[in-house]
């Protein structure tokens, strides 16, 4: 059994473990001891202390669940209830999880482990976990009413299944579906392969973390449940930029990164100053004749996308969502386009009656970030962060890729922000412009009318003589 030593040890603080609520005390005995994670920082990686040996991934934001052996099986114990998760600093969301946080922890095994998952319901309603993409058999699948009885309220429920392909999984659950997942509960779940497979690299650095999203209003701290698609905070693990780790690498370093989309949406990932390769899916490795070189990629709602490029290009790189509004915090959709409008006689006037009113968006949104408007309680601004140089405007499902030559091997601490060699920053130019070169073939319309040698034809029409009245 891992003991709450050894896993301060290997994955950070813990608070104290869960009480055991409506379950009984003889049955709490015999059940793995549950850890709770209250820290929203990247953990380190937890060393298998048991059990076949394996390369461990880092969950951005987030931590592994450890686990105990009891006479060759893999035994964890998860915990859905209602937890407070700090989006980013200065703003607090009541959501739904497992363990004390959302998403809930990573779940390590490897090919071939036999895994029994404890799971008590500490939630107000029934629940049940569904293992998003694991072969299973068909009663193990967590659909409540299909394939189980759902896990009433202060309930303990067992899985148990052997761990038949390695690749990377998720869990969530598959009671009231909308209203849990809105409101957080999920996690990642990794296989990593027996031996050495052919389709699946050695990595230096295998990262891993969940897109997910919420709805909610500006001063509150529950997200609302109904929405379908206007979402106003877009997350990566359940955090926003500028709470988002970044991710931070050796020079030279073999890098992975698993990413899991539950959201209502599609998600491209683009990733500044590298290419990369789609290595594999949930639904396994990808062989090697079908990838191809790639700077973004898309995650479709349900979908897991695994990435790998060596990171040999030192200094600090955008890593994002492409889709803009995505990388906005807290934003109203309904708000009118001022860019243009001239607001300087109005300004005066309204100021009489409203001394605290601000000109928004004449200029572009930019402005914003620089305003000391004052915000409701537990919201963030829409933009924000700030970066070597200034404001870098983002929100949302934004981090950056920081690779280093001086990082050590093993190392996941944040180097601070790159240093440039003289000569490679863009700066401004104070000399005189050059006129622009001309070309002959320059202006004119893109599709000139035809010239043919046919003269004109002019048309006259007459009247027939003879013609009567009414006809």
């Amino acid at each position: 059994m891992v003991s709450r030593r050894d896993f301060f040890r290997g994955a950070g603080a813990v608070t104290a473990a869960v009480s055991a609520a409506s379950v009984s005390r003889v049955a709490m005995a015999a059940l793995p001891e549950p850890v709770l994670q209250a820290s929203p920082d990247t953990m380190a990686p937890l060393l298998p202390p048991n059990g076949r040996p394996y390369n461990p991934v880092v969950t951005l934001n987030g931590w592994t669940l450890p686990w105990r052996m009891n006479q060759g099986v893999k035994e964890f114990h998860l915990v859905a209830e209602p937890v407070v998760r700090e989006l980013a600093p200065g703003m607090k969301a009541h959501l739904w999880g497992y363990n004390g946080q959302s998403p809930g922890p990573t779940i390590e095994v490897v090919e071939g482990d036999r895994v029994r998952i404890f799971v008590t319901n500490k939630l107000p309603e029934h629940t049940s976990v569904h293992w998003h993409g694991q072969r299973l058999p068909n009663g193990m699948d967590g659909v409540s009413g299909l394939t189980q009885k759902a896990i009433q309220p202060g309930k303990t429920y067992v899985y148990e299944f052997v761990a038949r392909r390695p690749g990377t999984f998720m869990y969530h659950p598959h009671a009231d579906e909308m209203t849990q997942m809105a409101m957080g509960m999920m996690g990642f779940w990794v296989t990593h392969p027996k031996t050495r497979h052919p389709l699946i690299s050695e990595v230096d650095r295998d990262f891993c973390f969940l897109l997910n999203a919420f709805d909610i209003e500006p001063g509150s701290a529950t997200p609302k449940i109904m929405t379908m698609l206007d979402f106003n905070l877009w997350c990566w693990n359940s955090r926003v930029f500028p709470g988002i780790s970044s991710f931070n690498v050796r020079q030279g370093d073999r890098v992975r990164m698993r990413i899991g989309n539950l959201t209502m949406t599609n998600h491209p990932i683009h990733v500044h100053g590298h290419e990369f390769e789609v290595t594999g899916t949930d639904g396994g490795p990808v062989p090697k004749g079908a990838r191809w070189p790639e700077v973004t990629t898309d995650v479709a709602v349900g979908q897991m996308r695994q990435i790998e490029f060596v990171a040999d290009e030192p200094g600090d790189w955008a890593l994002h969502c492409h889709k803009s509004h995505h990388t906005m915090n807290a934003m109203g959709h309904n708000l009118p386009t001022l860019i243009g409008a001239d607001h300087s006689g109005l300004v005066k006037k309204l100021n009489r009656l409203v001394p605290d009113y601000m000109v928004m968006g004449e200029r572009g949104m930019a402005d914003m970030a620089e305003m000391d408007m004052p915000l409701p309680d537990n919201t963030l601004p829409m933009m924000t962060g700030q970066g070597p140089f200034g404001g870098v405007e983002m929100g949302g499902m934004f981090s950056v890729l920081k690779v280093r030559k001086e990082q050590q091997r093993g190392d996941y601490s944040d180097p601070g922000w790159y240093a440039h060699p003289r000569g490679e920053v863009a700066f401004e130019w104070t000399g005189a412009l050059p006129q622009p070169a001309r070309f002959a073939a320059e202006g004119g319309r893109s599709m000139p009318a035809r010239q043919t040698a046919e003269p004109a034809v002019e048309l006259k029409a007459r009247k027939p003589a003879g013609g009567h009245a009414g006809h």
